[in-house]
Order: structure tokens, then C-alpha cells, then sequence
């Protein structure tokens, strides 16, 4: 009895390991923001989650009509790097329940580096909020959607 016990407390606990990683992989994937101008692809990289920009509704500068690039970034030596590659979102890392958290996200229209906050609320759909680091209540929310190729 106590074998038959032990074999179903352990295979309920692998398949409880097996969801839990699932859900915490259910991120991975290009995510449109709730502007709609860019496409994020959201990758694990270790046991961290970051984005990077895949895809611009408007790849060129109206000013140059170069490819767009990070002009804004605090640091004028980063100001020429292409937009387009751009990691915006690093070192979130899952905390269970469909939240992440730990991570930043950069601005690159402002310039700015948020703290932030991810979580899923269906497997199509992600409330990020980005904050000042610090002031959880200084900071905005918005809603990405999982890009279905189409």
C-alpha cells in the first residue's frame, strides 16, 4: 500500500512540474503591444526571460529615412544601434501563478529603463506593467497579444 502510495504522490508531483513549466513557458513567443507598432519575441535564455523588437509598422525615420535606431538612449554611445533587434525586456524571472517579475523594460521612444512586471492572463494575452524602480505606483500598464502570424 505504501509503495502504490508513494508511486501516485510522485507522479502527481512530476505532473505538476510538467504544468507549472508549461504555463511558465506559455510567454515564449513574438507579443504585439497594445500601440500596435512594433512586435516584441519573448525568449528564455537560461532560467530568464527576455524581449527583443522583431518587427517595426514603421522600420524608417521620417526625419532620414534611415532604418530607425535607438536614437533616444541615455547613453550616446548606444544612440546608433538599430531598433529593430533591440532587447527591451531583460532578466524577468517566473515567480509562479503567470506572474514574472525582476526584470526591466526599456522605452526606446522615451529613452527610459522601467522596472517591470508581466503577467499571463490567457494564453494569448500578457498585462505588462512598467514602473519607476522602487514606486511600484508610479508607472503604466498595458495589454500585448500573442501575434498569430497572420
Amino acid at each position: 500500500m505504501r509503495k502504490v502510495l508513494l508511486t501516485c504522490i510522485l507522479v502527481l508531483a512530476g505532473q505538476l512540474a510538467v504544468s507549472a513549466q508549461v504555463q511558465e513557458d506559455w510567454i515564449v513567443g513574438i507579443w504585439t503591444p497594445g500601440h500596435g507598432k512594433a512586435r516584441v519575441k519573448i525568449e528564455k535564455i537560461g532560467n530568464k526571460y527576455f524581449g527583443k523588437t522583431v518587427w517595426l509598422k514603421e522600420p524608417n525615420d521620417p526625419e532620414t529615412g534611415k532604418a530607425k535606431v535607438d536614437k533616444n538612449n541615455p547613453d550616446p554611445a548606444l544612440r546608433n544601434t538599430p531598433r529593430l533587434g533591440l532587447r527591451i525586456m531583460k532578466d524577468f524571472v517566473y515567480d509562479g501563478n503567470g506572474v514574472f517579475s525582476g526584470g526591466t523594460i526599456y522605452d526606446p521612444e522615451k529613452g527610459k529603463t522601467y522596472c517591470g512586471k508581466i503577467t499571463i492572463t490567457s494564453q494569448t494575452t500578457l498585462d505588462m506593467r512598467g514602473f519607476i524602480c522602487g514606486f511600484k505606483a508610479l508607472g503604466r500598464e498595458d495589454t500585448w497579444t500573442r501575434y498569430s502570424g497572420q
